[in-house]
């Protein structure tokens, strides 16, 4: 199943590399330097972290698995050129439209099917997302569950930016999951509100005890300005929830 032979490395923010199969994917690109912010005229991120690959080192990426594409800690300048180099760049109808050429969009539960390297069929489909509180929605994203046609086990979840909320059940109610790839952070960007945008550690407590079978990967929990939960919040709460056991840190590109 693909949980046991996918190969995840950590590059920063919501940023990863997927491996499995011959085929390489990113996720959320964003390898602009530290230091750079980004004043949309609404509110102003700042990114304190480099990535820990520069982009023109990592090698050929062969597809991208994009959230969405209207937020800088999703999709920054580099990530945003590094898009028309790959093959398809999965993202929400809307980011599609707005991308243009080799980006397609996925609605919820869509599934596109992919040839691997070693002739499997890899299936990737979108999930429902909300990010943020019901009437702050800054959305629309999209979240994406991997695994190989014909297995019913073992499927890899990577949430996207989204809280908690009915439709992260949803997926639980149809896939088995094996691995969550978690973006949290609580994001908050009090300009435009004081609700999080992403998971809190406590919400992703949940989705844990939801995934009951399910190793927690996280993303998106360091490296901007915004983000209010970070490394130790999460190590303290997973212990004194009795669920480190099942909590893995991506090792860094190297």
């Amino acid at each position: 199943m693909i949980a046991d032979e996918i190969k995840i490395k950590y590059i920063g923010g919501a940023t990863a590399l997927l491996e499995v199969g011959g085929l390489r994917f990113l996720t959320d690109p964003t390898f602009d330097p530290k230091d750079t912010k980004y004043d949309t005229g609404l509110y102003v991120l700042h990114k304190l972290t480099n990535p820990s690959v520069e982009v023109d080192k990592i090698g050929k990426i062969d597809f991208v698995l994009l959230s969405h594409d209207h937020h800088f800690d999703n999709l920054d300048n580099a990530g945003r050129q590094l898009l028309s180099s790959v093959e398809k760049v999965y993202t929400t109808p809307t980011g599609a439209e707005r991308l243009g050429a080799n980006a397609v969009g996925l609605k919820n539960w869509e599934t596109v099917e992919l040839q691997t390297m070693d002739n499997r069929v890899l299936m990737i489909t979108g999930t429902p997302c909300r990010h943020g509180p019901v009437d702050g929605d800054r959305g629309p994203v999209t979240g994406f569950v991997l695994n190989f046609k014909d297995e019913v086990q073992g499927a890899v979840y990577i949430t996207g930016d989204t809280v908690w909320y009915e439709g992260v059940e949803e997926v639980a109610a149809r896939f088995d999951v094996k691995i969550v790839v978690l973006f949290m952070g609580a994001a908050v960007v009090e300009s435009v509100g004081k609700a999080h945008l992403t998971m809190t550690v406590e919400e992703s407590l949940k989705v844990a005890r939801l995934f009951d079978k399910a190793t927690i990967v996280p993303l998106h929990f360091e490296g901007w300005e915004h983000f209010t939960e970070s490394y130790p919040e999460i190590e303290n709460k997973y212990k004194d929830a009795g669920l480190i056991h099942r909590l893995r840190w991506a090792t860094s590109f190297a």
